[in-house]
């Protein structure tokens, strides 16, 4: 009686591992290897009801839009930094904020969630370094009114159809 549980345990293990090693596979296809995709409207020249100032990319930032499947821009509102990063394919390679704050050697601690301008609800998190502190907030948004509060979030859907492209990813810093 354990040899075919045993056997199909193996099985599913084995046909689990397949997807998982699958998945950037397709990931790759999809992205088209890098390629920006067409259709880019432009950045908005508001954000919450304040006009965007743009400011150039940091030489991080510009190493990562190289391989990155669409545009990034950094703005300012004249008291928060504002990155928007415009998304035309499902992909791994759009990050969460945290994970970019702490390669940068911050420190990261939880806070709640908070509500854009449009009430749309935005993950949160504490990242100190030195004597910095910032409150920074993120969220990723279709064209359809759908949005969610973490990046895994948005890619499950967006990979499962649920969501079509393009994507806005927003992330809000601002001291305190």
């Amino acid at each position: 009686m354990k040899q075919p549980r045993a056997l199909a345990a193996a099985a599913c293990f084995l046909l689990s591992a397949l997807v998982a090693a699958l998945l950037p596979i397709q990931d790759q296809m999809a992205e088209g290897h890098g390629a920006t995709p067409a259709g880019f409207p432009g950045w908005p020249l508001h954000y919450d009801g304040q006009p965007l100032r743009p400011m150039p990319l940091s030489q991080r930032e510009l190493a990562f839009v190289q391989d990155f499947p669409g545009r990034v821009g950094r703005f300012s509102d004249g008291r928060r930094e504002i990155i928007m990063r415009w998304v035309g394919v499902p992909t791994r390679r759009l990050h969460p904020a945290a994970e970019c704050f702490r390669a940068s050697g911050y420190s990261i601690a939880a806070l709640p969630a908070k509500r854009d301008g449009s009430g749309a609800p935005m993950g949160c998190f504490r990242a100190r370094r030195g004597e910095e502190s910032l409150r920074v907030c993120e969220l990723v948004r279709d064209e359809q009114g759908q949005s969610w509060p973490d990046v895994s979030a948005w890619y499950w859907h967006a990979l499962l159809g649920t969501s079509t492209a393009p994507w806005w990813s927003v992330v809000v810093a601002e001291q305190g």
